[in-house]
């Protein structure tokens, strides 16, 4: 089953064009269309994640066009770690994962601030830790017990 927008989603925070624009300011991009590009592999990426109420949480918040990206996408049976969803991404796209490490931050980023806070703190409790840094987020780790 394929966890879709809700029909009675709210209005997404900016539209398409605007997520676009934004993403082009993070990652520097030359031209709309290269960032568009960032945030269609990124998202989809993300989509084979990200599962349950957290991804329908998430999608809600994002415009349709991008929502659908982002669900478009059957969940992976095994969660990558960070470094490894940079280095699937790199190997789908082609790219080198410099580059698929600076996509996901510059799409992430503009993810992040759609989300907020409460809604992110969710969805990186669903991932392994090491996604906070790629959603631009301090890396805090709970302490470890010493065996008694």
């Amino acid at each position: 089953m394929y966890d879709q927008p809700r029909p009675d989603r709210p209005t997404p925070a900016m539209m398409f064009d605007q997520m676009l624009e934004r993403v082009r300011y993070e990652g520097a991009y030359p031209t709309r269309e290269r960032a568009e590009e960032a945030v269609r592999t990124v998202l989809a990426a993300l989509g084979r994640q990200v599962t349950g109420d957290e991804r329908v949480d998430l999608a809600q918040c994002l415009p349709v066009e991008a929502a659908l990206t982002l669900t478009a996408q059957i969940p992976d049976t095994e969660q990558l770690t960070g470094w490894g969803f940079v280095k699937d991404l790199a190997a789908r796209t082609g790219v080198s994962p410099a580059i698929a490490r600076w996509d996901t931050g510059a799409v992430l980023a503009t993810v992040t601030a759609l989300a907020g806070p409460d809604l992110l703190a969710r969805v990186l409790q669903r991932l392994p830790d090491d996604y906070a840094l790629l959603f631009g987020q301090a890396q805090l780790r709970q302490p470890q017990r010493a065996a008694a």
